[in-house]
C-alpha cells in the first residue's frame, strides 16, 4: 500500500406446548434456510465475494453467477512497535478493497470471528493456526454478503471502502496480557486500537459514513467496541454498528470466566457494565447492549446453530447421542427437544426487549437454524439465493433501511414461521 511499516501481499413459547404446534415447528424449521445451511457447510464458515480485478464465472444451482473477487492481505508491521501482535507475536493483518464513486468516502470495517481460547491447550492450538498467527493466514480471501462488491447482491454498500480485520487474539479483540511461560501474547485490544488508528490515517478519518460489523466472536467484538469506535470520529460522521450472531446467551459462564481471566479482558470491557456487574457478566452481550449509545443493529438466528450445538446440547453432555439427529436434522427433533429449543428462543427474544426500545437501534431475528448470516451470499441477499425474510423483507434490505433511515426495523419471526408471513414487533 506504500505505507511505512505496512506490507501488502499480492497474493420459548413456555411449557406446555401443544403437540400439533411442536410437530409443525419441527417440519418448518427443518426446511428453513436449507440453501443457507448448505452454503454455510460448517459453523463459522465465511462467505464469498472480493476484488474487482479477478472476475470469472461459475455455475450455482441452475444460474450462472460471478465468482468471488479475492482481496489480498496486508500485514501491519508498524503495529508491532505498539505491542499489537497476534498470539504468536506476529504482526496483525487486514484485507482492504477500496471504495469507488459515491462510496468513496464511506467505510465498512469488519471484525473477523472464530471462537475463543480459555486454557493453555486451546490457546496453544490457536497459536499454531491462522487464528493465532498472521504467518499462517490466507494470502487472499473472498469478500461476500455485506462485504461484496456486487451492486446486485449488496446494493447499499457494494462501492464502500471495505476492510476485514483478521482475528488472531482469542478474546474478541479485547485481551491484554502476556503468558511468558507459554509464549502467548494476548493483545486483542492493542490490535483493535492500532488497526483502527492505521485505517484512520489512510483516509477513514474523513469518512462521512462508517459501519462496524462482525459475526460470531466478531459480532461480540462489535458489541464490546461499538461506542469506542464511534469516539474515533467527528460528530458529523454517521457511525453505526452491526453485530451478526454475536448474541451469546449466558450458558457458558465458566468458559467465558476463564477467557476473561486468562487474557486480561476486564479493563477493556464497557465501563457502563462493569460499574454494576462482575467482569464475566460483562463479556455476555445481553448485559452490554442496553448501555450502548451508538446506533446498533442486532442480526441473529433465534435458533443459533452454534449455541445449540456447543452450549445447549454439546457432544460431551450427550454421550448417548440423543441429540445427534436433532442437531443435524431439525425434523428429527422429538417433542421434548423442540420444547427445549423453544425455551432457548424465548430467552433470546427476552434478551432484546429493552434494547429494542431505542428508536436508533435495529433488530432482525429470524427463525432459521443458522450462524453468521451477513457475510454469506445466500443469507445476505435475496438476489444471491433467497435471503431469509420477515414480512417479505430480507436481511440486506433490512440492514440498509435501518442504516440509511429509510424505515425502522425491529423484526422477529414467529417461532413456527420461516416464510415471512408472520412477524412480532417488540
Amino acid at each position: 500500500m506504500g505505507e511505512a511499516g505496512v506490507v501488502a501481499n499480492n497474493k420459548p413459547f413456555r411449557r406446555p406446548l401443544l403437540l400439533l404446534l411442536v410437530l409443525l415447528l419441527a417440519v418448518l424449521v427443518g426446511s428453513c434456510c436449507a440453501e443457507a445451511a448448505a452454503d454455510e457447510g460448517i459453523i463459522n464458515s465465511k462467505g464469498a465475494g472480493g476484488r474487482r480485478r479477478r472476475r470469472t464465472s461459475r455455475r450455482r444451482t441452475s444460474a450462472a453467477a460471478a465468482a468471488p473477487l479475492m482481496v489480498p492481505i496486508t500485514i501491519l508491521k508498524s503495529a508491532v512497535d505498539a505491542g499489537a501482535v497476534c498470539m504468536d507475536g506476529t504482526p496483525p493483518a487486514y484485507h482492504f478493497d477500496p471504495g469507488s464513486g459515491a462510496g468513496n468516502n464511506s467505510w465498512i470495517v469488519n471484525l473477523e470471528g472464530g471462537g475463543w481460547c480459555n486454557n493453555v491447550r486451546a490457546c496453544q492450538f490457536r497459536k499454531t493456526s491462522r487464528r493465532g498467527s498472521s504467518d499462517l493466514m490466507e494470502k487472499e480471501i473472498p469478500f461476500g454478503g455485506i462485504m461484496s462488491s456486487s451492486p446486485t447482491d449488496n446494493p447499499d454498500f457494494y462501492n464502500w471502502n471495505r476492510v476485514k480485520i483478521r482475528y488472531c487474539d482469542g478474546a474478541s479483540f479485547a485481551g491484554e496480557g502476556f503468558d511468558k511461560e507459554n509464549g502467548f501474547y494476548f493483545r486483542g485490544q492493542r490490535i483493535w486500537d492500532a488497526t483502527i488508528r492505521h485505517l484512520l490515517s489512510i483516509g477513514m478519518s474523513s469518512a462521512d459514513k462508517v459501519l462496524l460489523t462482525g459475526c460470531s466472536a466478531g459480532g461480540l467484538a462489535v458489541i464490546l467496541h461499538c461506542d469506542e469506535f464511534q469516539a474515533f470520529f467527528q460528530p458529523t460522521t454517521a457511525v453505526k454498528c452491526l453485530a451478526d450472531a454475536g448474541l451469546f446467551l449466558d450458558a457458558l459462564r465458566s468458559y467465558y470466566s476463564d477467557i476473561v481471566a486468562m487474557q486480561g479482558v476486564a479493563p477493556n470491557l464497557p465501563p457502563a457494565c462493569t460499574a454494576r456487574l462482575d467482569t464475566t457478566s460483562c463479556f455476555f452481550p445481553q448485559n452490554v447492549i442496553d448501555g450502548i449509545k451508538t446506533p446498533i443493529f442486532l442480526l441473529n438466528a433465534a435458533y443459533d446453530v452454534w449455541q445449540i450445538q456447543e452450549s445447549l446440547a454439546p457432544n460431551g453432555a450427550d454421550p448417548s447421542g440423543a441429540w445427534r439427529a436433532c442437531k443435524s436434522n431439525r425434523s428429527a427433533c422429538d417433542t421434548s427437544q423442540m420444547t427445549i429449543l423453544q425455551d432457548f428462543r424465548e430467552q433470546m427474544v427476552a434478551t432484546v426487549r429493552g434494547f429494542s426500545g431505542s428508536r436508533s437501534n435495529g433488530l432482525f431475528i429470524n427463525s432459521c437454524f443458522a450462524h453468521c448470516q451477513s457475510e454469506l451470499p445466500a443469507t445476505w441477499s435475496s438476489a444471491a439465493g433467497g435471503s431469509p425474510a420477515i414480512q417479505n423483507k430480507g436481511i440486506a434490505k433490512s440492514v440498509g433501511d435501518w442504516y440509511f433511515g429509510r424505515a425502522e426495523v425491529k423484526a422477529i419471526d414467529c417461532p413456527y414461521d420461516c416464510d415471512g408471513t408472520c412477524r412480532h414487533i417488540i
